[in-house]
């Protein structure tokens, strides 16, 4: 009796192809991750401990999680926006537009966090503005959250844009005509249909901003207990020869966004199916 979950394949041999998949997903994910579980392990766990829960490390993942909360929110909202707005509309110097979205990809983060810092610092071209507002905006959480909002934007806008696209505007149509206004119809037509791929890129934006370090550390200022990155902590246990302490951070980082990710997946896969299932 065959399997039901065998698919035909125009690459012959289910076996050798999950064979060589496993092999490469092993090389070049598990094992660097094993590595960093087995210098952790040889800590005692109170020695795990006092390296993960040090006030500065819990600040730290504070500001970590919660700006990167922030940014991937804020690129979900208006990410959808600039989706819907190059899927939708055909306008002077879209291909401009198109260009400006992937620069996060193709700009070193170095560079990124240089050019963010300049033009948020008290003395920049927007920053100057905002100061005499009462509004840091750089080497401020303020400054995180505008660097991990930059890097994040393109996940969310490539990721809703095929969705949006593969979207029939007869359902719109049909909504329009039975009665709907347009909130009704984004609400219960669109929305739903896109929603699976919108959370995926909110989940691509949020796990990116979690390890994101060159474009952040120009901008945030790096002072312990407010503006300090669980990235920068784990580079500067680095430089103090402190391995294990690093690998200590940096596992429980890790085994934070795996299973925040997987839940996320999860819903995701239940969104998913249940819109199918409507």
């Amino acid at each position: 009796m065959s399997a039901h979950w065998k698919r035909p394949s125009i690459l012959p041999g289910f076996g050798l192809t999950l064979g060589l998949a496993l092999l490469y997903l092993s090389l070049v994910v598990l094992l660097p991750l094993s590595a960093l579980f087995v210098r952790t392990a040889s800590l005692t766990p109170t020695e795990i401990w006092a390296a993960v829960a040090n006030p500065r490390v819990v600040a730290s993942y504070k500001l970590t999680i919660g700006a990167s909360l922030a940014g991937a929110t804020v690129n979900a909202l208006f990410g959808f926006v600039v989706a819907w707005t190059l899927v939708r509309y055909s306008f002077p110097l879209k291909r401009l537009v198109e260009a400006l979205v992937d620069l996060p990809f193709a700009l070193p983060t170095a560079v990124s966090g240089i050019a963010l810092a300049s033009i948020y610092s008290p003395t920049g071209w927007i920053g100057q503005w905002l100061e005499p507002l009462g509004i840091k905006s750089a080497y401020s959480p303020l400054g995180v959250t505008i660097a991990l909002t930059f890097i994040g934007l393109p996940f969310v806008v490539r990721t809703v844009e095929p969705a949006l696209e593969e979207m029939e505007r007869e359902q719109e149509e049909a909504a329009s005509s039975l009665g709907a206004t347009r909130a009704q119809t984004f609400r219960r037509v669109i929305l739903p249909t896109v929603f699976p791929a919108l959370l995926t890129g909110f989940t691509l934006a949020f796990a990116r901003a979690l390890g994101e370090y060159g474009s952040v550390i120009f901008i945030a200022g790096n002072m312990p207990m407010k503006t300090e990155i669980t990235s920068l902590l784990v580079i500067t246990k680095l430089e103090q020869f402190d391995y294990a302490g690093a690998t200590a951070v940096a596992s429980s980082m890790l085994l934070f966004s795996f299973f925040l990710l997987l839940g996320l997946n999860g819903l995701q896969w239940w969104t998913a199916r249940r819109t199918g299932a409507a």
